[in-house]
């Protein structure tokens, strides 16, 4: 593969970014390849942890970046060693990219979550380093639906303890306790992608659906919106939460919920670990208030991040409760599609300063503005007059097309002038007191 695209140089000798088009997405039509190469692709550092799909792997370097992929963690020693020289950073959920190791990161240009959520990263440091967070909150959404079903099936029929039971040599062929999910009520706490979708599939066992959204929801097939949470847990036989972390959401479901929830019903997580009070879930198991439960998530400080021989948690040996490690999008179907769809947004960041997808960053993506053109990416805080600053500068040269987005504390301008002049006005901007990063595409 050649190296298409052109780099323009920071003062120490780190490339700023790069431009290329060989994953542009149908939706954006960015620059067509270029033949003249100012800073090779192999010097953009890519390093990536905890064993990120080859599918991603492969697009990066097909890009002709240069990346070093780790199957596990590195020690926070290491890891604050190599983002020093990193460009971008991908990652799954067990690294933690602290305030203080994005600081070390001085030529980072973006970083990359590999799963649904992105708490791992310090969101609010990256922004204000002028550096977006990427994730893929919804590749994994069918591998979910399908772990939810399955243990749904496995709760009523009580399979983890019949299980345990006869791998310990008991053999005890009994109906008592089990049933048929056919005719029961699923109640769904919050009707996104995972959501939905799993409605439409415990539908198809025969089971009656009603969720609860803080916002109003079209219903698919005959699932129905109940008015408020009390509601859904009074009415429902098995309860399953699909929300995000929020402070709305943390400590959602307590002792005083678990009350409202039918004798003998069942309670399954794996949306997010702060959501369930785990003691009280505990306590309700073993009074036999619940007959059952699902646990897939746990609280940061129960969740190892890596394969560990001495897990604790109170819900171990609790009866009916099916616990995994955080497996929800854990298939390689999911995490192929992952894979791919966090990779090529990486690249369209880095080759053309596309930000669509970045969950702490302004959404940007302007189309290419011809050969003639160099696009010029600013960075800079939201204050009031720094767009009129900016524009003071672009007064005295052809502009072809702009396009500013703002977010938080962060303002985030595309623009696109004739080519002789991106260098003199990058030079200006890069002098505005409210600049964090100004780089130049061409």
């Amino acid at each position: 593969m050649s190296n298409e695209g052109m780099f323009t140089m920071d003062d120490t000798g780190s490339p700023v970014t790069a431009r290329s088009d060989a994953t542009a997405g149908p939706e954006m039509c960015f620059s067509p390849p270029r033949q003249t190469v100012s800073y090779p692709k192999s010097k953009i550092k890519i390093l990536l942890l905890e064993g990120v799909s080859d599918e991603a792997v492969n697009i990066l370097k097909q890009e002709g970046f240069n990346v070093e992929a780790h199957r596990g963690k590195l020690p926070d020693d290491e890891l604050a060693e190599k983002i020093r020289d990193a460009h971008c950073v991908g990652i799954r959920s067990g690294t933690k990219l602290t305030k203080e190791l994005l600081a070390l990161g001085q030529r980072l240009l973006c970083v990359g979550c590999f799963c649904i959520g992105s708490e791992q990263v310090d969101l609010q440091s990256a922004q204000s380093l002028g550096v977006p967070v990427f994730n893929s909150p919804f590749c994994n959404t069918r591998s979910v639906a399908e772990l939810i079903v399955a243990a749904v099936i496995s709760l009523a029929r009580r399979l983890g303890d019949k299980n345990k039971e006869l791998h310990s040599g008991h053999w005890n062929k009994s109906a008592k306790g089990c049933h048929e999910v056919r005719g029961k009520t699923l109640g769904i706490v919050g009707y996104g992608h995972i959501g939905s979708q799993l409605s439409v599939m415990a539908e198809a066992l025969g089971m009656r659906v009603i969720f609860h959204d803080i916002v109003p929801k079209l219903p698919l097939g005959n699932s129905r919106q109940v008015a408020d949470l009390n509601t859904l847990l009074e009415q429902s036989h098995f309860v399953t939460m699909h929300v995000p972390s929020t402070p709305q959401t943390k400590n959602m479901i307590g002792e005083e919920q678990i009350k409202l929830m039918r004798r003998g019903s069942f309670l399954l997580n794996a949306s997010r670990g702060s959501v369930v009070i785990i003691p009280d879930l505990v306590k309700a198991l073993k009074s036999g208030h619940l007959a059952g439960a699902y646990v897939d998530v746990y609280p940061h400080d129960m969740e190892p991040g890596s394969v560990s021989d001495n897990w604790e948690c109170d819900l171990r040996g609790c009866p009916n409760t099916l616990l995994t490690p955080h497996i929800g999008g854990s298939t390689e179907e999911a995490q192929a599609a992952i894979g791919v769809d966090v990779a090529n947004k990486i690249v369209n960041y880095i080759n053309a300063g596309a930000s669509i997808g970045a969950v702490n960053f302004p959404q940007i993506g302007l189309p290419y503005g011809g050969p003639q053109t160099h696009r010029i990416l600013s960075i800079h805080r939201n204050r009031p007059g720094v767009l009129r600053d900016i524009n003071l500068i672009l007064a005295d040269f052809n502009v072809t097309r702009q396009v500013l987005g703002t977010q938080g504390d962060v303002g985030y301008l595309v623009v696109e002038v004739d080519r002789a002049a991106s260098k003199p006005i990058k030079d200006a901007i890069i002098k505005l007191e409210a600049s964090i990063k100004t780089r130049i595409l061409f």
